[in-house]
């Protein structure tokens, strides 16, 4: 006979004495000292300096290996309440869903680890619906179960991978009558990418088509907001699952996402989600601080002024055009995405006969210097883009000076 037991098996074992033994030292002891301890302030370390990791003044957008956005300070605020007692994870995900459903015009939502975790979640519902028992075999055990992916092949893209995890496969189309011929007893799922720039199918063909099929349909919108208006827009087209993420246009934590969409799909994506083990969401954890964060995020981004912010990018653009436009050969351009980043962005446009660098040497130059700044990476030979919407009050400043330095620094007699 073993003497070992797991950790599950331990505090089934042993919760019952840990109450019981317990609860009067803890009721006289730890409370008093966390009192005790409440009453004086905490000075927080600054850990980036103490790592030796430098920040930067953000040029560039909500990009995740830049850290994506900021915290508005009601998020802060919120999180760091949330981190003070814990909770019920599986209530306070049901209790966010309900109440963001509602915020967002849907029948139902799920709090995510990014976009990508949705992405996963969203397709491991498709493929398991109905059949609870076969969410533990995800994604080697396919038997019996539909696993084709019908997408545009314009719209296959970096992220596949997520919605591989499930055990899926593509079917590439490109015309309407491919699409239309491609739904057999085998499709599990119609894939769109939002935010793609070429493809033959519109929005709302893809939805019109795959309902036709009875096959549910999903959009990942990532960074498709603002508008805000987006949140809702997608759902009521008719899209059976769509994906935010929390940390780009919400300005919500980088480490969350959302799912929208229909209760049943819904419900599936949180039995193949943590804290439910032998799941592939299983290791797609979000924290009670990560989902207060993206409740409040939401919050906070429903009651923003929507023409005020965008007139406040584009002042931001404009003031760092006016200080660059004068150097010999460099034009600006002011512009906004279509559908992803949808804020307006400045391009800047150089001769490099006059000009001596490249736009990537600009970059480098820009984000070696005193202070960091990080440029986007949309960059050519000739020019180099800058993002305004990420940036604090009064950055568009120092960011105007230092653009102009480097410009400067570079002309060629």
């Amino acid at each position: 006979m073993t003497n070992s037991i797991n950790r599950r098996k331990f505090f089934r074992k042993a919760g019952g004495s840990l109450v019981a033994g317990g609860a009067v030292a803890y009721g006289s002891g730890v409370a008093e000292a966390r009192s005790k301890k409440r009453s004086a302030p905490v000075n927080g370390v600054d850990y980036y300096a103490k790592l030796g990791v430098t920040p930067f003044i953000n040029a560039a957008g909500t990009f995740t290996f830049l850290s994506a956005s900021i915290l508005p300070e009601e998020v802060q605020a919120a999180m760091t309440l949330a981190a003070q007692q814990p909770v019920n994870i599986v209530e306070l995900h049901t209790a966010a869903g309900e109440y963001l459903a509602k915020q967002l015009k849907c029948e139902a939502a799920l709090v995510t680890a990014g976009a990508a975790s949705a992405l996963t979640l969203g397709t491991a519902a498709c493929v398991s619906m109905g059949n609870a028992q076969s969410i533990a075999n995800l994604p080697t055990d396919m038997t019996g179960l539909k696993n084709e992916v019908i997408v545009q092949k314009t719209h296959r893209y970096d992220y596949d991978h997520a919605l591989r995890n499930c055990g899926i496969k593509f079917v590439n189309v490109e015309t309407l009558a491919d699409y239309e011929a491609a739904f057999n007893q085998n499709t599990v799922m119609a894939h769109f990418f939002n935010a793609a720039e070429s493809g033959q199918i519109s929005r709302e063909d893809w939805v019109r088509v795959a309902h036709k099929h009875n096959v549910p349909c999903f959009n990942d919108a990532a960074a498709d907001v603002p508008p805000i208006s987006n949140l809702w827009n997608y759902t009521q087209m008719g899209f059976d699952l769509v994906t935010f993420s929390g940390g780009k246009g919400m300005r919500g934590p980088q480490c969350s996402g959302l799912l929208l969409g229909r209760k049943d799909l819904i419900e599936y994506a949180v039995k193949n989600n943590n804290p439910y083990g032998n799941t592939v969401g299983r290791g797609m954890k979000v924290g009670k601080e990560e989902i207060v964060g993206m409740v409040a995020a939401v919050d906070w981004f429903l009651s923003q002024d929507e023409t005020a912010m965008m007139a406040d990018f584009q002042r931001r653009a404009e003031n760092i055009a006016a200080q660059v436009k004068s150097i010999p050969t460099v034009e600006t351009k002011i512009f906004v995405p279509p559908v992803a980043n949808h804020v307006p962005h400045l391009q800047v446009n150089f001769d490099q006969n006059r000009i001596g660098l490249t736009g990537q040497q600009i970059m480098d130059k820009m984000r070696k210097g005193s202070p960091r700044i990080e440029l986007n990476p949309a960059v050519g030979p000739n020019f180099v883009t800058v993002g305004v919407w990420m940036l604090k009050p009064d950055e568009d400043v120092i960011v105007a000076r230092r653009l102009r330095e480097v410009f400067q620094g570079a002309i060629q007699s």
